[in-house]
């Protein structure tokens, strides 16, 4: 992964495949970490299943053998001395945890944050996202489900929305 918010797609991406309806993505950063967490409501692993998800060899997926997400993430944590974590009820929900130390020199870049999200809402409009980034000078918080509230029948991906999303974020 070339930055962090493609690590957040790669993981959102899995919380959609385990059928979660409900994806909450909070970043977090400060002058010495960036603090990333996925919290999803999807099906859950079991334990042993836990204890195997970081193992780029293994997967559930039927499509090829090995998933390389958790694991990539994991190690590039691990790279800036950060801290990893992850935590998944069967039928409840998975939370991933992934803190990066912004001062080493491998710390990958955080990326385009809010181009990450609006990918995510375009190309899944009937889930439910709450994003929020907070830095030292910027709290932005979205709930979709309050944002389809207002929208009624207006589609939740829809260009002008969509263009409402990036001013709401850009200030």
């Amino acid at each position: 992964m070339r930055d962090i918010s493609l690590h957040i797609l790669d993981i959102a991406q899995n919380s959609i495949n385990a059928n979660a309806s409900l994806i909450e993505i909070s970043v977090i950063e400060t002058d010495y970490d960036i603090e990333v967490v996925i919290r999803d409501n999807g099906k859950g692993m079991t334990e042993e299943e836990l204890a195997k998800a970081i193992d780029p060899f293994y997967t559930t997926r039927k499509t090829r053998k090995v998933g390389l997400g958790l694991s990539l993430l994991k190690h590039n944590v691990e790279l800036t001395s950060g801290k990893f974590a992850i935590e998944s009820q069967l039928n409840k929900g998975t939370i991933v945890k992934a803190t990066f130390n912004r001062t080493s020199i491998d710390c990958l870049p955080l990326g385009d944050l809010l181009e990450t999200f609006i990918t995510l809402i375009i190309l899944h409009p009937d889930i439910d996202f709450i994003f929020t980034h907070k830095t030292s000078i910027k709290d932005y918080h979205l709930d979709t489900r309050e944002l389809k509230a207002i929208l009624n029948e207006i589609k939740i991906n829809e260009i002008p929305v969509i263009n409402w999303i990036r001013e709401d974020y850009n200030g």
